[in-house]
């Protein structure tokens, strides 16, 4: 069980071949790493399943291999067009998981040496299209974590400053707190090539693209995303997880957040995301159990706008009426900007 989607292991995947399995979304969410958070969204589950399977679909037509098998309907997969109502599972093929081993707060990735493939590469990468508000990289700046030139830019970015071309980020995946490192720390722990290292740099632009087009003629701005991606039993990359979601990504409409970055706001301005800020500084793998208070519920209209905007995205993008009476993108946002007095 995950914070915001479940896996239901069919079939274990082996050194020998991969496995089977499916996602079940649930209308969950998670911020801040927190886990899962004290309400839920409303149809939030089905819309990010549509979405995703979209995606993967249009990533196929491409070429580009993925972990998709389909949408599941009566417990059968199918294609996004086979599909009668909005699917709240995709099945997928399955790749081994590899746990770097944690002494003390030191992770040990030594494991994937050996590995060649049908495993998860333990990283994830970020595209950056632009910095808007919220986005981490100005916090890392502020911190030290990072500096300009890691990330590729010439000096101290502004907000809002769009990056041409996009600069690429990633962090880890199965460390307790996802954490942001140079290309080469990644390459050393996930045991990659310079060859395979650049072939991920290209597929994430690609997929960016993807993602950044499609949402551009629904008047989104693709602000950044996320991809994560595994080897097939032949090392070959293949996207896996979820992507081109709300979740996935951060997408703006004129200039208001339209992704899981509504609730980010929200929290912001709560005692609850300042206890949180204090409990990472002094324990960055038990913060959790350390943190001094624990969030509230989202306000009851701001949830139902939230709901509306995962349910509108998934229409437009696909074409299709998966949810029904669901208000113009623009009217929701309209609300949100009221409710979040921005």
């Amino acid at each position: 069980m995950g914070s915001v989607k479940d896996l239901q292991i069919i079939k274990e995947a082996t050194r020998d071949g991969m496995g089977q399995g499916r996602f079940i979304f649930s209308d969950r969410f998670s911020v801040f790493d927190w886990g899962e958070m004290p309400d839920q969204i409303p149809h939030k589950g089905a819309a990010i399943a549509v979405l995703a399977s979209y995606f993967f679909e249009k990533l196929e037509s491409m070429g580009i291999p993925t972990h998709y098998v389909g949408v599941v309907e009566n417990d059968k997969a199918m294609k996004l067009e086979q599909a009668t109502k909005p699917a709240g599972a995709i099945e997928m093929k399955l790749v081994r998981v590899v746990k770097p081993a944690l002494t003390g707060d030191t992770y040990d990735y030594s494991a994937y040496e050996n590995e060649k493939g049908g495993i998860l590469v333990p990283l994830e990468i970020i595209y950056r299209n632009s910095l808007p508000a919220g986005s981490s990289v100005f916090k890392r700046l502020k911190d030290g974590q990072t500096s300009p030139e890691e990330l590729g830019l010439s000096g101290m970015p502004e907000l809002n400053q769009k990056l041409e071309p996009p600069v690429l980020d990633v962090s880890t995946k199965l460390e307790i707190t996802d954490r942001y490192m140079s290309w080469g720390e990644a390459q050393k722990i996930a045991g990659l090539s310079a060859d395979e290292v650049s072939k991920l740099k290209e597929l994430t632009q690609t997929i960016n693209k993807l993602i950044t087009d499609e949402f551009a003629v629904i008047g989104l701005t693709n602000e950044d995303g996320k991809i994560e991606v595994g080897f097939d039993p032949n090392r070959n990359f293949m996207l896996v997880d979820v992507l081109g979601t709300l979740d996935e990504c951060r997408f703006t409409y004129d200039g208001l957040p339209v992704s899981k970055e509504i609730a980010r706001i929200h929290y912001r301005n709560t005692l609850w995301y300042n206890d949180v800020e204090d409990a990472k500084k002094k324990n960055r793998q038990q913060w959790k159990k350390i943190c001094a208070s624990k969030p509230c519920p989202l306000p009851s209209e701001l949830k139902k706008y939230l709901s509306q905007v995962y349910c509108a995205c998934t229409n437009q993008i696909t074409g299709r009426t998966w949810f029904d009476d669901v208000p113009p993108l623009k009217d929701i946002m309209q609300g949100i900007k009221t409710e979040l007095r921005l």
